[in-house]
């Protein structure tokens, strides 16, 4: 939790201290120049799907997207909500599926079994999925209209936030990117003459304390849920679920269910993997299932649940960096609902077939 703290804190000083040296304006009127109106919603997916898979974390993806997500949709004027949404779901594309994602990690450890292997389960649930969620976005986006007139760009004023990207998609650590991006906004800030040496400490003070809230909320809550675990609150879940089940696909709904539940309880997706993971692969070595699958319904359900609940980090994170409720980005987190769909029919279905 300390580590995520940082994170919000990093963010709320880069996020503040681009946006008063004129950052992120000038990354909108880029987009806006090159991407047509009725791409933008999918062009957002596209983009928080790709950084997402390369840098392996839903947070660092929230953290470069949402800033300009929500300048975009101030600018032409749609809801701010549904433009996060879109980057909260395209950051739990990458985070359920690639290779360098602590949650796969977690899983194929726990479950013994290959990186590879349970990225090929995972893609044959999830991307016909995020197919459909992608046609949803350009059907949606079709009377998105880009404004006739868009300010000229200042280049140099959009450099902090494209290093921000490319360094993240390179795998650099989320907390040195953002270090990375506040000295960069520093730099440019004074050398454009957007700020002083004092302007530019108080807006990095100013974005500080506008995630307090956050950061209280996210102490109380981990305090809450730790305290639920210390009285075996989650140990009498997990014992109640598994006592009746029978059968394959009562044993991967009941594994469904063991890591939603923890997920809502811990609200770290990470965490409740780790906490099933073990159960788990007892069910599945007692039933017969394959752990690779196994693996996949892990992860999957896991982000579909963290992607939804409002007092998780990527929700909580999005909301205070587009100044929104998180309440109200839930309705357009039409990624999550989907992928947490299509695994419910990978069950029933018994799909897909040779992994089942």
């Amino acid at each position: 939790m300390i580590l995520m703290i940082w994170i919000f804190i990093l963010a709320g000083a880069f996020a503040h201290s681009a946006k008063v040296m004129g950052s992120i304006d000038a990354t909108v009127n880029l987009t806006l120049a090159f991407l047509p109106g009725e791409m933008l919603l999918a062009g957002l997916f596209l983009a928080a799907c790709f950084i997402s898979l390369s840098i392996g974390t839903s947070v660092g993806t929230i953290v470069a997207l949402t800033p300009i997500a929500a300048g975009v949709a101030s600018q032409i004027n749609i809801s701010i909500p549904l433009v996060v949404g879109v980057v909260v779901g395209g950051s739990l594309f990458g985070d359920n599926l690639s290779f360098i994602s602590d949650t796969t990690i977690v899983s194929t450890q726990t479950q013994g079994c290959k990186l590879s292997d349970k990225f090929r389960v995972n893609a044959f649930i999830v991307v016909p999925a995020a197919l459909v969620i992608l046609g949803a976005y350009l059907f949606i986006g079709r009377g998105i209209v880009s404004p006739h007139e868009v300010p000229d760009t200042e280049v140099l004023k959009v450099l902090p936030y494209l290093v921000v990207l490319i360094t993240a998609i390179f795998g650099l650590n989320v907390m040195a990117v953002l270090t990375l991006g506040i000295v960069l906004t520093g730099a440019i800030g004074l050398i454009l003459g957007a700020f002083d040496i004092y302007g530019w400490f108080r807006a990095m003070g100013d974005g500080i304390v506008g995630m307090g809230e956050l950061i209280i909320i996210t102490m109380m809550a981990g305090g809450l849920l730790e305290v639920i675990k210390h009285n075996g609150g989650i140990d009498y879940i997990i014992e109640r679920l598994t006592r009746h089940v029978n059968g394959k696909r009562g044993a991967e709904l009941s594994i469904a269910a063991l890591v939603s539940i923890v997920d809502v309880c811990t609200a770290n997706n990470t965490v409740a993997i780790i906490t099933v993971g073990g159960i788990t692969r007892k069910i599945g070595e007692r039933f017969g299932l394959d752990p690779r699958k196994c693996a996949s319904l892990l992860d999957t359900f896991s982000c579909a649940v963290q992607g939804t609940i409002p007092y998780g980090a990527q929700l909580l994170m999005a909301a205070g960096l587009a100044s929104i409720n998180p309440i109200t980005i839930v309705p357009y987190l039409f990624y999550p609902l989907a992928i947490g769909l299509a695994a419910l029919l990978a069950i029933f279905l018994r799909y897909p077939r040779r992994y089942s």
